[in-house]
């Protein structure tokens, strides 16, 4: 399993948290793989074979070749056919909102084909161009050129809910509302408001999957450090609380994760990052 990370662009970098390959030369006999919500938004090339996202225990959709992943607020399985190989964007919470002009919210837990947001015509000629691309370097500069040209387009990012997604990753997702936004208390309601419309979610439920994540992290790290240790270092009111949003956002018991097959390639993202 081939899994790698590259930076953005400087002009893309407070919009664009990372460009990312995974590559498996036979994934046909592996596992489902359990996806976690992680706050991020992505828009994903499929350059291998299908890929099997699951609607229930046994029904599946093929995933779009060309998508993006919207905020994802519940676990879901997905599962190769054979061969993987992808390219993909990693967004900030806040950065695909400056490419469209479709609500964000509307792409909460959906595979949407990129022809849904940039027409037919624009998606193909972007498909095309990463499908003949030689190397991922290549890829990088093509979709960086595509979305350096959208952004020319767009309105800059509100400052409140970038100062406000800011202080949710810097605590990691511990800062409560009340306190990020201090005296301005008047300006939560459209707070709100600006996140439902950039992000896709509100900033409570930013801030429980950013904190899960730096659990899921603590795990994944731990030497001896029990479990009530982690709920207490990540700011969990205690450990039933923790297992409690472990369970929501993974679908699994934290004991469990670290031996769960269909976390493997989550734990590697989340390893590396």
């Amino acid at each position: 399993m081939n899994y790698q990370t590259f930076k953005p662009h400087p002009d893309l970098a407070s919009i664009v948290k990372c460009h990312w390959i995974l590559e498996i030369p036979d994934g046909s006999e592996a596992p489902k793989q359990r996806i976690v919500p992680d706050g991020c938004i992505e828009m994903c090339f499929i350059l291998g074979d299908d890929i099997k996202r699951y609607t229930s225990d046994t029904e599946f959709t093929l995933q779009p070749r060309a998508m993006v992943i919207g905020q994802i607020t519940t676990p879901y399985y997905v599962q190769p056919t054979g061969y993987v190989n992808s390219f993909a964007i990693r967004f900030y919470p806040y950065g695909f909102s400056n490419f469209i002009d479709t609500p964000i919210r509307q792409l909460a837990d959906q595979d949407t084909p990129l022809e849904e947001l940039f027409g037919r015509h624009t998606a193909a000629n972007l498909e095309k161009a990463i499908i003949e691309a030689s190397s991922t370097e290549e890829r990088i500069a093509i979709v960086e050129n595509f979305l350096l040209s959208k952004l020319s387009e767009q309105s800059t990012i509100d400052q409140i809910v970038k100062s406000t997604i800011d202080s949710l990753y810097q605590t990691n997702g511990k800062a409560a509302i009340n306190s990020i936004l201090k005296d301005e208390m008047h300006k939560r309601r459209n707070l709100e408001r600006n996140f439902l419309k950039t992000v896709g979610i509100s900033p409570k439920q930013l801030g429980k999957i950013i904190r899960l994540q730096a659990a899921l992290k603590s795990l994944l790290n731990q030497d001896d450090e029990t479990l009530t240790q982690i709920a207490y270092e990540s700011d969990y009111y205690d450990q039933a609380h923790f297992i409690k949003d472990f369970k929501t956002f993974t679908g699994i018991n934290p004991k469990d994760y670290l031996t769960d097959d269909q976390m493997i390639l989550s734990s590697l993202i989340y390893s590396q990052e």
